[in-house]
């Protein structure tokens, strides 16, 4: 099986069609990725000042360019995540200044002073993360998944720390083990990118870190020839989801749904506004963040209501 490592120094910081590939893979090819935290791996104590060791927009370094032979423009790649294995006995968490969902940022300038750096460190043992040996509560269930996951635009190079049509930084909790990701394909080869493995993270992920962790992932690629979709999608046992990235925050709700319904007509032969009123029925909306450089919403339509065939 191919193992594809992952190094500080090597990470990618952007996801585009400029740097050559790391590795080229087959479809079908069962392959192993390692990826670094968003840190670089270089936080080891709650005593580290986070200020000195990242600078914005050097975060979430990514595995990749990885190369999938047969990907064209205009195919969509279809990527399965057979499991996610944490690479160390713990997680990290941080407040950095100027970033997060409830204070003043570069995009949402206020008067207020920055909050200050802290960093955590979450002991991680038999699938459970001790937030706090400080704080009376329950262990939090080890729930890994890929906060960072993408393919190439075509023309642009868009930073780690984004989500957009390419796929990107979406902090979506359902690329996880077990799922299927659909990312649409621009560049021959597809140029897929993956990192910013998180234990766990609640919905939006509001203080702009989750538990964030090095990885060792099992995948599977293939391409899927013609198939043009317009933003990332997700297959799991219970939901199909589509994901939208945008600010303001319902504007990246009106993509995933506009995307969710066209897929619903286009492979369920649901007409459109039938599908539009069923959805807002039977749809579920997860919130995925609210702190990246575009906000991430995920909508999901139980398969239990799909036709049947």
């Amino acid at each position: 099986m191919q193992e594809i490592t992952a190094e500080p120094g090597q990470g990618a910081y952007v996801i585009g069609p400029y740097n050559e590939p790391v590795a080229t893979v087959t479809p079908g090819e069962k392959v192993v990725i390692e990826t670094m935290d968003a840190f670089e791996n270089r936080i080891t104590s709650p005593d580290d000042d986070i200020t000195q060791i990242i600078t914005l927009p050097f975060v979430n370094p990514l595995t990749g360019p990885i190369y999938v032979e047969g990907a064209e423009k205009g195919d969509t790649l279809a990527v399965t995540i057979h499991d996610i294995e944490v690479t160390r006995n713990y997680g990290v968490s941080a407040l950095i200044p100027d970033f997060g969902g409830l204070c003043g940022t570069v995009f949402t300038r206020t008067l207020q002073p920055a909050l200050p750096a802290k960093v955590m460190i979450h002991p991680i043992n038999d699938g459970h993360i001790t937030f706090s040996e400080d704080l009376p509560i329950a262990a939090i269930p080890y729930e890994p998944f890929y906060g960072t996951i993408g393919t190439a635009p075509e023309i642009e190079a868009i930073s780690s720390l984004a989500p957009g049509f390419h796929g990107g930084n979406m902090d979506a909790a359902d690329v996880c083990p077990g799922n299927t990701v659909f990312l649409p394909v621009n560049v021959p080869g597809a140029l897929f990118h993956v990192g910013d493995g998180h234990a766990a993270q609640g919905d939006a992920e509001v203080c702009g870190v989750a538990t964030e962790i090095p990885t060792r992932g099992t995948f599977t690629f293939e391409v899927i020839k013609g198939s043009v979709i317009g933003t990332p999608r997700v297959d799991s046992d219970e939901f199909i989801m589509a994901i939208g990235s945008a600010r303001p925050m319902e504007d990246a709700a009106r993509i995933a749904f506009y995307e969710l319904i066209m897929w619903l007509e286009a492979d369920y032969g649901i007409d459109r506004l039938v599908a539009y009123q069923l959805c807002s029925q039977v749809a579920r909306v997860r919130l995925a963040n609210m702190v990246d450089i575009l906000y991430s919403v995920v909508a999901k339509f139980p398969k239990k209501y799909l036709p049947t065939r």
